[in-house]
Order: structure tokens, then sequence, then C-alpha cells
């Protein structure tokens, strides 16, 4: 069973692990890292619930709660977002404290009703509102599209702590050892806060800014997201990743480049090594996926930091590889724009993939850099080419630096 950690005097995780989950949100795939859902306990002349859980995870959830307070007398409970994953146990921890006031957002309220049949009982707070439970007070920032419309974040004034439900998260199940200096896998758990940026996030990340401005002169001591680490040592470092990842959405990323390939037969495979080849030469990052074995999940957060993206794809039946393809279709979703964009890829015997890329390239918002196709097996000339394409393709993204 989880056990309750104290991450300041009267101020409890009591969050639980979920290592048994495949897909979050029925989409992208955590059945290697898993995922914590985190809840916070404040103990004082009133009590709070911050954040809850996913109902399947009520019975270790509230197991852990017995074990700090009695749940009858639990005095609030703040739902900063109604989203599943973390609000979906709130009708049992009702049934277990029918005398609680859910607080929560205006647009939430309605969402309750929705999506757990509550309408008593519930407390609307605005932006800027303070509830008092004792020696501890509750402040409530608005922070709409981060990344619901409901979406909103409490504050502990004393402690200094940022209750800020999925702004600042990531995936990764935590095994009891929550804070961000206890981890010598730290490097691990910011790749997976990118990966859980890129794949939930992005697509607000303007939002994920303004959020950021409405932040910028709260004292933060500690953050303490509804999925992942909580930052006590360093909090500032996981705002100021938030914040650059969120940049990324206006500049289009780092000075590096992401190659996406697929390959029927290896003809694409071979041109793209060699293109890889003229890339490295240049001394320019990169990372290499294969889209038809990896995971969109994993993919997208290289696409969301790299400036340069190289899409190696063959023609399929007279358009683009279907998996590349579902691959930039969610790019779009997820608004990963401003960027620039080269394509190489086989033809059998009649192209096509080009005008897939070329529409997509417009819903992308990419600049197109560089294209080159052959037909059939990839020639000695080709692959002499192919070189000299990575190359320029790779000085065009270094003369950002």
């Amino acid at each position: 069973m989880s056990q309750p950690v104290e991450i300041r005097p009267n101020i409890y995780y009591v969050g639980v692990d979920d290592s048994t989950i495949d897909l979050f949100e029925g989409l992208w795939s955590v059945s290697k890292e898993g995922i914590s859902y985190n809840s916070y306990l404040i103990k004082d002349e009133k009590t709070a619930l911050i954040d809850l859980t996913s109902e399947i995870m009520a019975e270790p959830y509230i197991d852990q709660l017995n074990t700090l307070v009695d749940i009858s007398r639990i005095n609030y409970l703040v739902i900063n977002h109604v989203e599943p994953d973390h609000a979906s146990a709130v009708a049992r921890i009702r049934s277990l404290a029918p005398n609680a006031t859910i607080l929560c957002s205006a647009r939430a309220r309605k969402m309750l009703d929705t999506f757990y049949a509550i309408r008593e009982g519930v407390q609307v707070v605005e932006d800027g509102d303070v509830i008092s439970l004792g020696q501890h007070s509750l402040r409530f920032f608005s922070t709409p599209y981060v990344h619901w419309p409901e979406t909103m974040m409490t504050y502990e004034e004393r402690e200094q702590v940022l209750f800020s439900c999925d702004a600042f998260g990531g995936y990764k199940a935590l095994g009891g050892n929550i804070f961000d200096d206890n981890r010598p896998d730290i490097d691990e758990y910011i790749s997976q806060a990118l990966r859980y940026y890129a794949n939930i996030v992005a697509n607000h990340s303007q939002s994920v800014r303004k959020a950021l401005v409405r932040l910028a002169n709260v004292p933060v001591k500690i953050v303490a997201p509804a999925h992942g680490l909580v930052w006590r040592s360093t909090p500032d470092r996981i705002l100021y990743l938030y914040r650059t990842w969120a940049e990324f959405g206006e500049n289009g990323g780092e000075a590096r480049i992401a190659v996406i390939h697929a390959s029927m037969y290896g003809n694409t495979t071979r041109f793209t090594e060699m293109v890889v080849a003229g890339i490295q030469s240049m001394g320019v990052p990169l990372t290499v996926m294969d889209v038809a074995r990896t995971q969109m999940s994993y993919i997208l957060p290289e696409m969301w930091r790299s400036w340069g993206i190289l899409v190696a794809s063959p023609t399929y039946e007279s358009v683009m590889f279907p998996t590349m393809t579902s691959l930039l279709e969610m790019a779009v979703l997820k608004k990963m724009f401003y960027k620039r964009g080269a394509r190489v890829g086989s033809i059998g015997w009649a192209g096509g993939a080009n005008r897939t890329f070329e529409t997509l390239l417009c819903d992308l918002h990419w600049k197109l850099a560089d294209a080159y196709e052959f037909v059939g097996v990839p020639k000695a000339h080709d692959l002499e080419q192919a070189v000299q394409f990575g190359r320029r393709f790779a000085g065009l993204i270094k003369s950002r630096c």
C-alpha cells in the first residue's frame, strides 16, 4: 500500500501509482513507465483534500487517507480539474465525507454535474479567492485550458506550495520516492515530463504561457503537480522547462533535427541512413525514429523540440505512407508549427507522397527546405546526393545557433 509522505508540516502527499495502465487517455503508451495520480491533504483546523484520483485506484487511495484522517471529517475537496484521472473517485470520497464542500471553478461546477452527477455542496471559487483552513490558507488561480477549460491551480500561502494539476507534470510512476532531489534518475523524469508535455499539453502552449505570466510574482517553494515528481529542491527547474517547451510553440524549437522515417522494403531506409550520415558530419544533434515501430507518444516530443524535421517516406498507393500521414496529422492537432521541413522517399511507379506532404506543410505552417525522390532502389548517385542533402539541411538548421 502507498504511504503518505509529509512534504511540508501538515501537508501530505497521498498519491497512488498506476503501474498496470497501458495507454494514458486511451492513446499514449505508458506500459513501461506507469503514471502517478498525485493528491494532497492539508491538516489544520479545517482539512482540505486537493486533487483526488481515478476511480480505479480508489481503494488504495482511501486506505492511505484512513492512515491520516477520519475521512468523514474532511471539510473541503479541491477539484482543480474534472478529468477522470484526477476526479473520478469524487463520488466515492463524497459518500465517505458527505459534509465536505467541493471547491472548483465555475466551469468545473457544470462539468461535475455532466461527468459525475454532483450538483450539491459545490462552491465556486474565482481567480484570486482565498479560503482559510486555520494556519494554512488556499489561494486559487484560474488557468483555463491548461489543459481543459475549467482547470485552476491551488496555492498554499504559508508554505508556498503550488498544487498545479496537469501543469508541470510528467509520466512515470514514483514508487514512493516522490521528490526531485531524491531521484538519481532525474533526467529520465525530465524526459518523461517532455513526453507528457508534447502528448497532453502542447496544443495549449499559449495557455501555459499565460499561466506562467499569472504566476510570475508568486513565490513558489514546492511545485506539486497531479502527475510525476514533487519539485521541492529545484521548483524553478520545472517552471523553466515548461516555459521553454511552451515557447517552442512559437519559435519552432531548438537547432536540432528529428528524423522520422518509414519504409516498406528498406529502400527509403537505405537512403535515409546516408542522409543521417550527412547530418552527423555537420555536428547537428538529431534523433532518428521509425514511425512504423515506435509509438507516436515517443516521437512527438522529439518533433516538438526540434526545429528541423526530416520526413523520410515512400509513396504508398499514390499518397504518403499512412503511418507517417497519421503522425503528421497528430502534429497538426498538437500545433507543432513554425519548423523547417525536408522530405525524401522512394517512388515505385508513380509519385504522390509529395502532394500529401505539401498539404500537411500548409496545415503545419512549416517551410520546405528541400525534397528528393528516387525511383525504385537508390542508385550510387542517389546515395551520394543523400549525403549532400543531409549536409545542406543540417547547415540550415545549424545556422539558427
